[in-house]
Order: C-alpha cells, then structure tokens, then sequence
C-alpha cells in the first residue's frame, strides 16, 4: 500500500514510539518539559522588556534565542502530545500540515545557528573594542542583526522545503516523531539527487559559518584577555563568554548527535530520539543558563522575588494585627 500513488495528501505520522504502559509518564514528562521552556523563555523575555536596565544589545539580541526556542518548541511538543494516547496507525497529518511542521522545525533550528552567530559578534565588540561598543552596537545594529539571523535561515530553509514540494509522492507514510525536510523527499519515487546536494551545502554552510564564526571570534577575544593585564576585563570576559559557549555547546552537541545517528539506519529509534532531544534540551537550557549566569538578570530575579516575599509577609502581619 506504500508505493501506491496517493489520491489524498492525508499521512500517516509515527509520532512518538512509546509503550501504552508508558504513555503516561511520556505524556507527564513532555509536558512538564513544555510548561517549563515557555514559562522561562517568556518570563526572561518579560524580564529584560520591562527592565531599562537590560536595554543592552546583549540581552535584546538574545531575546532572539528566547522567542526561538519558545517557537521551536510549539512547533513539536504540542502535536507529540496531542498523539501520545492515538494509535500508531490513526496518527494522521494533512499534508500542508505536515510541510509547515517541518519547514518550522528547520527555521529553528537554523536560526538558533544564526542568533548565537550574531550574539558572539556582539561579544568579540564589547570585549575586543569596548571604547567603540556604544558607537557599533547602536539599537539600528542590533536590528540589522536580529533582522539578518532571521533572513538567512528564511532563505535558506525555502530553498530547502521548495525542492521538496516540487516532489510527487508515492509513499504516504512519516517514519519519524515529526515532519522535517527528509522524512518529506522520502516520500517520493523521483530522484532526490538535488534534494541530496542542496541539503548537504545547506548543512556544511550553516555550520561550517557557525563554527568558524564563533570559533575566530572566542581566538581573538582569548588573545585580547591574554595579553589584558586587568582582572577586571577578564572575569567579564570569562562570565558573559562561558554562558554564549555553554549554550553553543549544547546545541552543537545536540544537532551533532543528531547528524551522526542519521549514518546507522540501526540506531533509527535513538536518531528519532535525538531528534526530539534537538528541540527539547537547548530551549530548555538557555533560559535557565542565561539567567543564572548573567549577573544583572540575576540580581533582577532575585529582586523581584525578594519584593514579592517582603509583600506577603508585611499583608500577613497586617491581617494577624
């Protein structure tokens, strides 16, 4: 049934592999997961919004991350979820459903390339010509380069998603936990050699530009703080860098992982795995990193909850008097 030709552009969608005894915790668990990237992303976002304070290129060009990962994340739990408890067989998905999950799904994860691009520019400015940081990183730059992280993964994964559409289908059957790029040209009988070549230039470009960008960027800020004699300089350096680099490192590791599974057809269920674990850890990560390690965000939270803490305890004492 198969290699049919469809007459409907209904799917089948394996969705996630999960034992009905385990349904339920899968279903718990995703869920918490989900509750706690939106409410930390969207708190953060909040946070540096309403702070005059945080009105730093810094923070607001990481504002990108948070709005991405909080999009990346709607883009695949929810449905994960939403089939957790349907058979594996009536797990259906229309196909233009089906295109714009995946096209999502790779916008994400292209842009969370290009954000952390842009962010450690935005640290190789402050730390390597701090005296012109004010004069470079003006409000118009930063949204140039917000603007520009955007535009790039836009681009690139329209050209990616538009060789795909340009497919016929024969089969009718996503063998993965959601839609992307290659579960899609799979469902073809044609040639996918340009599909094939594009999607690897696509890959090599993206992360050839985002290794080698933050790669020359964190060698010149370690010249500079190797031959800075000021303390000072060097512990903001380590502070805001360590948090940038933690948080490519997750997300190179997770795509690496990711890349790596897709050569052993025989480790497919723990590819499908990654995959879920590529939108899953870094969104919830970053939030949590950014806001721990950032000194100002930091003082911010913990002003706010010392104030709220301070609010309950002067009403209680009122009402006890």
């Amino acid at each position: 049934m198969e290699n049919q030709t469809l007459s409907t552009d209904i799917l089948l969608l394996e969705g996630l592999k999960v034992n009905p005894q385990s349904s339920t915790l899968a279903f718990i668990l995703l869920l918490l997961i989900y509750i706690f990237v939106m409410v930390s992303n969207i708190s953060l976002l909040v946070l540096i919004f309403m702070e005059e304070t945080l009105h730093q290129p810094m923070y607001l060009l990481f504002c990108n991350m948070s709005i991405n990962d909080v999009f990346g994340a709607t883009i695949i739990i929810p449905r994960l979820l939403s089939q957790v408890f349907v058979l594996r067989t009536e797990r259906y998905i229309h196909y233009i459903d089906c295109v714009i999950q995946a096209f999502c799904a790779h916008i994400h994860a292209s842009t969370s390339h290009t954000v952390l691009m842009i962010m450690a520019f935005d640290r190789y400015v402050a730390i390597c010509n701090p005296l012109r940081y004010g004069i470079i990183m003006t409000n118009r730059m930063v949204v140039t380069l917000s603007v520009s992280a955007w535009m790039v993964s836009l681009v690139l994964v329209l050209i990616l998603m538009c060789l795909t559409i340009r497919l016929s289908r024969c089969r009718w059957i996503i063998f993965n936990p959601f839609c992307d790029n290659a579960s899609l040209f799979k469902l073809s009988c044609e040639s996918v050699l340009i599909n094939n070549i594009y999607g690897l230039t696509y890959t090599v470009v993206l992360l050839g530009s985002s290794i080698g960008s933050v790669t020359l960027t964190y060698l010149k800020i370690a010249v500079v703080c190797v031959l800075s004699k000021k303390k000072v300089v060097n512990n903001r350096a380590l502070q805001t860098c360590t948090t940038h680099l933690a948080m490519y490192i997750i997300l190179f590791v997770s795509g690496a992982i990711l890349i790596i599974l897709h050569r052993f057809p025989e480790f497919s269920d723990h590819r499908k795995m990654a995959a879920i674990l590529f939108h899953v850890v870094p969104p919830a990560m970053n939030a949590v990193i950014y806001g721990v390690q950032i000194k100002a965000v930091r003082q911010k939270i913990f002003t706010i909850f010392t104030k709220n803490t301070v609010n309950v305890t002067e009403v209680k004492g009122l009402s006890t008097d």
